[in-house]
């Protein structure tokens, strides 16, 4: 067990819980004889696809996630290769989330397997911070045989660097009044939310560790990564809360839908509306600087009859072909092909503000990509909300509502 030495903290308290390498830990805790084997989640050897995750043994001969599967296997072909195994992954998370219900009621869960919990007042019910964290883990590893890490700290930016500080099993505690300390002895790239845009540009203008970019003033860096970017690189290198994940998710949906002047079942057809829909919701979605975590599906019948199936994500949706892949994979588990479709619909909810820090990271690096969407998007509004496919545009419809 690696963690820091006693607490002094005695104001807001964050605990960051992240657990280690969970898909491939989960495989490893369902099926025993994985453990300490090089665990590798995706493609099986010989076919295309990417990386999911991989278990530390794996990354010792290095493996890691996003890697080609084919370039995996040169690098380690003595793995066991794995499917992903979603439905369970997401079981095992929801009884770890139940867990923490038990030891705090605001808990912040922002993927599969991590979370935020705000343990402000419970050390007369669990103890110190140190014993506390002891506890979760206990329990955690009693529930699943899952390991996880811990980090704590009065905000949750600088609770989640700390539970990346002694991974894996770890925990770690950054010292009301030590954060500057704490902040200098990590490398740049360690900083979350600095994706490999942001380092070129930083790089670019002799910005290589936290102490260069604290030395740079707040006015410098809007003017070199844009004002949220910049204001947000401000506060998290002085250790201040940048306000990430609040846990305030925007009630209102962006929806968009669109009547056939005549009831079709012809496949083409539907896939072409549903990819127009997708784009015309994510470039509003866009222009509103938001991201959404819900994808909801409208379908109408000829006889009126009318299904409205919802998926929701741990993670926001960051494109159109994203928003559309989900759709069409809700489409096909509802409709039967001998149903002549009369309205589609599609919408996006559980929104958040795409400037919210968490988000940038993950939308930064595919930053050319959403600019490509928005300006086909926009395209598509300003030709009439007509797409430029031939087939789609032979398509005759009654309405388009938005």
């Amino acid at each position: 067990m690696k963690y820091s030495a006693k607490s002094s903290i005695k104001e807001k308290l964050i605990f960051h819980v992240d657990m280690d390498a969970f898909y491939a830990s989960v495989e490893q805790a369902d099926f025993p004889e994985y453990m300490g084997k090089p665990v590798i989640i995706g493609a099986s050897p010989g076919h295309r696809g990417v990386v999911a995750a991989c278990s530390y043994e794996a990354r010792k001969f290095g493996v890691h996630s996003a890697m080609p599967i084919s370039q995996a296997y040169v690098r380690c072909r003595d793995g066991i290769y794995l499917p992903v195994r979603m439905k369970r992954y997401q079981e095992v998370s929801h009884k770890i989330m139940a867990a923490f219900n038990d030891f705090t009621p605001e808990v912040i869960q922002i993927s599969v397997d991590e979370a935020f919990l705000n343990m402000t007042g419970t050390e007369k019910l669990f103890g110190t911070p140190e014993e506390t964290a002891h506890k979760i883990k206990d329990r955690i590893k009693k529930d699943t045989n899952l390991n996880i890490s811990v980090g704590i700290a009065h905000n949750k930016f600088l609770a989640k660097l700390a539970s990346d500080y002694n991974k894996p099993n770890g925990l770690y505690i950054v010292q009301k009044g030590k954060e500057i300390e704490f902040i200098d002895s990590l490398k740049l790239e360690d900083l979350w939310g600095l994706g490999k845009k942001t380092l070129e540009r930083l790089e670019k203008s002799n910005i290589y560790t936290p102490g260069d970019l604290r030395a740079a003033n707040q006015a410098q860096l809007r003017g070199l990564l844009g004002g949220s970017s910049g204001d947000f690189l401000y506060k998290i290198v002085r250790g201040i809360d940048p306000g990430m994940y609040t846990g305030k998710i925007k009630n209102r949906s962006v929806s968009n839908e669109i009547t056939f002047r005549e009831d079709t079942r012809d496949p083409e057809v539907v896939k072409l509306t549903l990819l127009e829909l997708s784009y015309k919701v994510m470039f509003r979605v866009l222009e509103e600087k938001e991201l959404g975590r819900t994808v909801q599906l409208k379908l109408r019948y000829s006889d009126f009859t009318t299904f409205t199936l919802r998926e929701t994500h741990n993670v926001s949706i960051k494109s159109a072909e994203e928003l559309f892949s989900i759709a069409n994979k809700l489409l096909n588990k509802k409709w039967k092909k001998t149903e002549k479709i009369r309205l589609i619909g599609l919408g996006l909810s559980s929104l958040e503000d795409i400037n919210t820090p968490g988000q940038i990271e993950m939308f930064e690096d595919n930053y050319e990509q959403s600019q490509k969407i928005e300006q086909a998007a926009l395209a598509i509004r300003k030709k009439g909300n007509k797409i430029t496919k031939a087939s789609l545009l032979n398509r005759k419809v009654r309405g388009d509502t938005t």
